[in-house]
């Protein structure tokens, strides 16, 4: 708690994820490499033998460490109690690089699975017999406390996942126990005995829980930890009895996306939009141009050795780069220097010799010449990656061409040409009131390239609100009292190059590589992570997941903002102010989470939290948006997905997230659509992918089905904006049991009628913005409970997520009214 401490004794205390990952070319691989000869692989990755496996990682930290080294392992990751478990394709080299890394690589059988089967307990676990505490503690004594238990139902199959805490839960030596046990329904004796899982995160506990299937609902559960402890909580229901979507609506008109969209499509149709409909859309363009879709033209000659030259253009490829050549010449002769000749784009490397007519000119000179001599044409010259270059070159056997390697005419690719060149980047805003008066709502897809559902969904919610405003009254009341900013790409350069280049590119296109990774083979490696490009709990300020590394997947960039596409959405909301709400989605995790978005590796240290208020507005929208989700097909995404993004997921320094609820108080999530599925037919869950096959089978993989879910939970999300634009209605808040005579102490916790964050004084001084906030006992949980052992007026208010404060009261003046509400808790000695 911040503030002044008070004066009576207050103990705060409780009230009572695997899909399939691919791993990009790391250092030791080296695709598509030019050959001595002028000839060249295809552009694409080497078709290397690769195999599918499950691997495990200790931790975030190996994570890090892997990530760097340049592999994919960012998305589809199952927090398991001994580390973190995913999915890769790899080569047998990159196998051993694994291991060597400390990576566990497992067998078929291998890997942690919730088991639906109750094991026995600590019966089974071998652990000493467990008695409650008798006679019951008081609550502020409990060791043990239930942070949530929820059932839910997805294709006909009933689940409950619990979240239990202990206080002793950090202890190593032994390690504290927790047995699960719930009853049948209302009535009904506990049963049922399982042990839970041990969930820790960079060294430091977090709580213990377990997911599992049961065809009754339980009412209650029961928890007890091997050390004595032992408690019971309610059973709730998560994405239960849902309302329909508005898709249920009778005439309502959806399903306008009929494959995957790339940039030029979906930016064509975002201008074609504001066109067809100017009195509810136009178009923002946003200032910072996109580095574009272009690479310089380069060639490595002469293999990878020390006698290895690497060359890049200083034209970019598609205005002139591509059509230099480079030729090393050996020339007959003795004693001959080194000179470089050009004639149009051909560049002609003679060779020098020495006294007996042996070449003599190494990979440094050469490159040295290059850059000097070539009349401008040649931008970088260099040894291969960290050679020194003190290798003899070799000639080649005829002109080597540069080539930037993109190729939108590959099979399989869409048709039409890229365009080449910067890019400026469309946002369509669609409102009735454009002028600021209504809260804003931003939608960013597509920060990722290779995500491409988040595209399709954010269009989709373009194309149902155009076309139902007019016919549907809920839709009307959206347009009429938001203001959407939907951001269909932005990553258009990326997009791209996942489109025509590399399907998994998942960066930016620019290069801000050194000479020892600029080599054309490194190509699919360059490239920003946009997401860790932001100012809050950045990687640059020692926030673990992001990299250093210009080759990682999450290169968090030379510096903050440092790329164009992270300063528009600065720009945009610090130029539209009223934007209050965001929604940054991605793929395909299957997770909808919030701040804290990053943390310190070293003791796990997070962004500030939110304030309780805040958590439990997060918490409330999650469950109207992720139920018109379930709505169109029986995806649940699970509690365990839902919360904290550092929490339920990794921490990601510097994401946007984090950035625009800190900087601006918006409030801010992330997405991860997609991700598992719970296949009846099997009794599994079902892993997604990037780009499922757009087809695929309705009921389980398919990015069609996927776009049409979370779109309507978008939709969602602008009727949540738009009631909290509406809200006029004052919190209230109580303390409960509330102000009397008690003996010897007391425990009392606040309740609201409405998510709200409470400011409180227990030292008679009036309550104010800058008094202590009541807070959460720990994260995921309730509010705290105090102790009181002396006599204590409690003086306080609340302020509920639109910012209406309680009563009336004004916490910024010092009037006569002061109705802020009081409670006196009275402490009879005995």
């Amino acid at each position: 708690m911040r503030g002044r401490q008070p004066r009576i004794v207050l103990l705060a205390m409780s009230a009572l994820v695997a899909t399939a990952l691919v791993a990009t070319a790391p250092a030791s691989a080296d695709p598509a490499k030019p050959t001595a000869t002028g000839s060249k692989r295809s552009h694409l990755e080497d078709q290397k033998s690769t195999r599918h496996v499950r691997i495990q990682l200790a931790g975030a930290d190996l994570l890090d460490k892997v990530v760097a080294a340049g592999y994919d392992l960012e998305h589809g990751l199952t927090r398991v109690p001994d580390g973190i478990e995913g999915e890769a394709v790899v080569t047998a080299e990159q196998i051993a690089e694994l291991e060597a890394m400390g990576v566990r690589i497992l067998g078929d059988d291998e890997g942690f699975s919730w088991s639906d089967v109750a094991d026995g307990g600590f019966q089974a676990a071998g652990a000493r017999a467990v008695q409650p505490l008798t006679p019951r503690a008081q609550a502020h004594e409990a060791t043990v406390r239930v942070v949530r238990a929820d059932w839910f139902t997805t294709k006909g199959q009933g689940f409950l996942y619990v979240e239990a805490r202990t206080t002793e839960g950090q202890q190593a030596d032994p390690i504290v126990l927790m047995q699960l046990e719930n009853d049948s329904g209302a009535g009904t004796p506990f049963g049922f005995a399982r042990t839970m899982s041990r969930f820790v995160d960079s060294g430091q506990y977090m709580f213990h829980r377990n997911l599992f299937k049961l065809d009754a609902r339980p009412d209650q559960i029961r928890v007890t930890s091997s050390t004595g402890g032992v408690t019971t909580g309610k059973v709730s229901n998560w994405l239960e009895n849902a309302p329909p979507p508005l898709t249920a609506t009778p005439g309502y008109k959806s399903d306008f996306i009929d494959d995957y969209k790339h940039p030029q499509q979906l930016f064509s149709r975002a201008e074609e939009i504001a066109r067809q409909y100017p009195d509810i859309a136009e178009i923002v363009y946003l200032p910072y141009k996109t580095n574009g879709y272009q690479r310089k033209a380069q060639a490595t000659i002469g293999g990878t050795g020390q006698e290895a030259v690497v060359v890049s253009s200083a034209a970019w490829g598609h205005e002139g780069g591509n059509d230099i050549t480079v030729e090393f010449v050996d020339r007959p002769g003795a004693g001959l220097p080194l000179t470089v000749e050009v004639a149009g784009k051909a560049i002609r490397v003679n060779l020098a010799k020495d006294a007996s007519g042996a070449l003599a000119s190494t990979a440094a000179q050469v490159a040295a010449a290059l850059k000097t001599q070539s009349q401008g044409l040649v931008d970088r010259a260099h040894p291969y990656r960290t050679n020194a270059g003190a290798g003899i070159v070799a000639p080649t056997s005829g002109p080597v061409a540069l080539s930037d390697f993109l190729d939108e005419k590959r099979a399989g690719a869409p048709e039409g040409e890229v365009p080449r060149g910067q890019a400026t980047i469309p946002v369509l805003r669609i409102g009735k009131h454009r002028d600021g008066r209504n809260p804003g709502v931003l939608i960013q897809a597509q920060d990722h390239a290779r995500e491409w559902v988040p595209a399709t969904t954010t269009l989709e919610t373009a194309e149902r609100l155009v076309h139902n405003y007019k016919t549907d009254k809920e839709t009307k009341k959206i347009v009429q009292d938001t203001d959407i900013f939907l951001v269909l790409s932005n990553n258009p350069d990326g997009a791209n190059y996942s489109f025509y280049n590399y399907a998994s590119q998942r960066r930016n296109l620019t290069n801000h590589c050194a000479d020892e990774n600029a080599d054309p083979a490194r190509r699919n490696s360059w490239g920003v992570d946009l997401n860790r490009n932001y100012r809050v709990g950045s990687g640059h300020d020692g926030y673990a997941g992001g990299s250093t590394s210009c080759i990682s997947n999450t290169y968090q960039g030379p510096e903050k903002l440092s790329e164009p596409e992270a300063k528009n959405i600065v720009w945009l909301v610090e130029k539209y102010s009223n934007i209050k709400f965001m929604m940054s989605v991605h793929s395909n995790g299957g997770q909808l989470f919030w701040q804290p978005g990053a943390y310190i590796a070293d003791g796990r240290i997070t962004t500030p939290r939110p304030p309780l208020g805040d958590e439990a507005f997060y918490w409330q929208s999650a469950g109207r948006i992720l139920s018109q989700v379930k709505a169109y097909r029986e995806t649940v995404v699970t509690p365990q997905n839902v919360g904290g993004s550092s929490d339920v997921l990794y921490s990601s320094a510097g994401n946007v997230r984090e950035d625009l609820y800190h900087t601006y108080g918006i409030y801010a999530f992330g997405w991860e659509v997609g991700g598992s599925i719970y296949n009846p037919a099997t009794g599994n869950w079902q892993g997604g992918s990037f780009q499922p096959p757009w087809h695929g089978d309705p009921a389980l993989v398919s990015g069609h089905a996927e776009t049409m879910e979370y779109a309507n939970g978008i939709m969602e999300m602008f009727r949540v904006a738009a009631e909290w634009g509406r809200d006029k209605k004052k919190p209230t808040s109580q303390l409960v049991p509330g102000g009397g005579r008690y003996h010897g102490s007391a425990d009392v916790r606040f309740e609201t009628s409405e998510p709200a964050t409470i400011y409180y004084t227990t030292d008679g001084s009036r309550p104010t913005l800058e008094s202590p906030r009541y807070q959460a006992t720990e994260f995921r949980e309730p509010g705290q409970v105090f102790h009181v052992t002396e006599t204590t007026t409690f003086r306080w208010f609340s302020v509920d997520a639109a910012g209406n404060v309680e009563k009336g009261y004004d916490p910024t003046k010092n009037d006569r009214r002061d109705n802020y509400r009081t409670a006196t808790i009275t402490i009879v000695k005995k």
